[in-house]
């Protein structure tokens, strides 16, 4: 695979320490497994962007951008009209930031934005979200998860600013990323500031995967950056930005609210937060923890787990002997982690997958069980997982493992679905 190039942000501003070497270095990716070396960062991630909220994480309970900016009674939205792109995960404390700004005097919050799932975050994946109005405030709700994925701009022509806060999960193709670089170029385009309230990457430092090369380029990966990249929304809207990844950003205002309190050593569960669930079929940490390897799955003819209680942690085909892959992945000593043999149907669950994979067959496959947080390591562990659930597919069905097109979108590249199919 050839060498790629991507830059990530500094250390002590905004990414662990270690991460702070100059800027545009190449970023390997090894043939073997695809997982990524990390040869070099920014210098200077805010590349003279504004950003807030720079705190030393040891010092005071975790923040998010959110929770900072009520602190500071809201200063950058005060006297505004104001657009919010969000979803059911961006709570200030205990309240919701909708129902918090639009109690505020000085405020008026004058459209909504909802992403893939809707903005209560109750709708699948995949399914086309419509446009509506608030229930709790009476405020327009705009879809940007079906005709159109950008805020119009009659509806931009109506705001001062706009701001996006939605927590995500740390994946290239977790869609609240693309969601955001899209409504970037929106701002940027009808001249409107766009302000990011940041909230941590779950998974902290993790950077594994292929970059994702120019020819897959997509709403499941618009940016060449690895599966696991490593960075906060924020420091990734910086990123897009002044790295040019998505056009038109060159005079866009830009704002970051950081997250104090955390740093990138930190994994969610040392947050201290509950987890709410950022889809659906991401009920808890540990699934977002596995995400990242095992969404690969979504293009295959495997089952990922949907249609069970434990999407993403269990994979399985009719006719394969779990025993024996889950036997042959345990040999392989891969970090902060052990799989056992499972048998499972999957069924209709309306709000969640109403027609998952394989539904009312009995599958056979493997459960993947993580036994250390830290030292796991999601899209390497993935990687094997299909390779072994490959070797492990009656030859008849081996022929049309893959779903080319839509593993290699996910992937970000050909060659992971090639290298596993040259070695069966």
């Amino acid at each position: 695979m050839p060498i790629r190039e991507w830059s990530m942000v500094d250390g002590r501003r905004l990414m662990a320490p270690q991460f702070s070497r100059a800027m545009n270095q190449p970023l390997l990716v090894a043939r073997c497994s695809l997982l990524v070396a990390l040869l070099g960062c920014s210098a200077d991630p805010t590349d003279g962007q504004a950003v807030s909220g720079q705190t030393d994480p040891q010092t005071i309970a975790m923040q998010t951008g959110a929770e900072v900016l009520a602190g500071r009674e809201f200063d950058l939205l005060q006297g505004k009209r104001v657009g919010l792109i969000t979803n059911h995960t961006a709570y200030v404390d205990s309240v919701h930031l909708i129902d918090v700004l639009f109690r505020q005097p000085n405020i008026e919050l004058v459209a909504l934005f909802g992403p893939e799932h809707g903005l209560r975050g109750l709708d699948e994946a995949g399914d086309q979200i419509t446009d509506g109005v608030d229930a709790a405030t009476g405020v327009p709700v705009f879809s940007l998860y079906g005709q159109n994925r950008q805020p119009p701009d009659s509806v931009m022509a109506s705001l001062d600013i706009l701001v996006f806060d939605i927590q995500d999960v740390g994946a290239r193709f977790y869609t609240y990323i693309s969601t955001m670089g899209l409504a970037m170029q929106s701002a940027a385009r009808t001249g409107i500031p766009f302000v990011v309230l940041d909230r941590p990457n779950p998974l902290g430092r993790r950077v594994e995967g292929p970059v994702r090369e120019p020819d897959f380029k997509s709403f499941v990966g618009l940016y060449p950056i690895p599966i696991t990249h490593g960075l906060t929304v924020g420091e990734l809207a910086l990123q897009i930005k002044s790295n040019g990844w998505l056009d038109d950003l060159e005079n866009l205002q830009l704002e970051v609210v950081g997250v104090e309190g955390w740093d990138h050593t930190q994994l969610w569960p040392d947050t201290g937060r509950p987890w709410i669930p950022t889809s659906p079929n991401i009920p808890d940490f540990e699934t977002a923890l596995v995400y990242p390897g095992t969404c690969l799955f979504e293009g295959t003819i495997w089952s990922e787990g949907r249609g069970t209680p434990t999407p993403f942690r269990l994979v399985g085909f009719p006719g394969v002997d779990g025993s024996y892959m889950a036997a042959a992945l345990n040999d392989l000593g891969l970090p902060g982690v052990r799989f056992e043999a499972a048998t499972f149907t999957p069924v209709s669950i309306p709000g969640k997958s109403s027609n998952p994979k394989h539904e009312g067959t009995e599958l056979d496959g493997v459960r993947i069980v993580v036994t250390d947080i830290r030292s796991y390591e999601p899209v390497r562990t993935g990687i094997e997982v299909v390779r072994a659930a490959f070797r492990a597919t009656p030859e008849p069905d081996q022929a049309g493992f893959f779903r080319e097109r839509g593993f290699d979108r996910l992937a970000g590249t050909s060659t992971l679905r090639e290298s596993i199919t040259a070695s069966r």
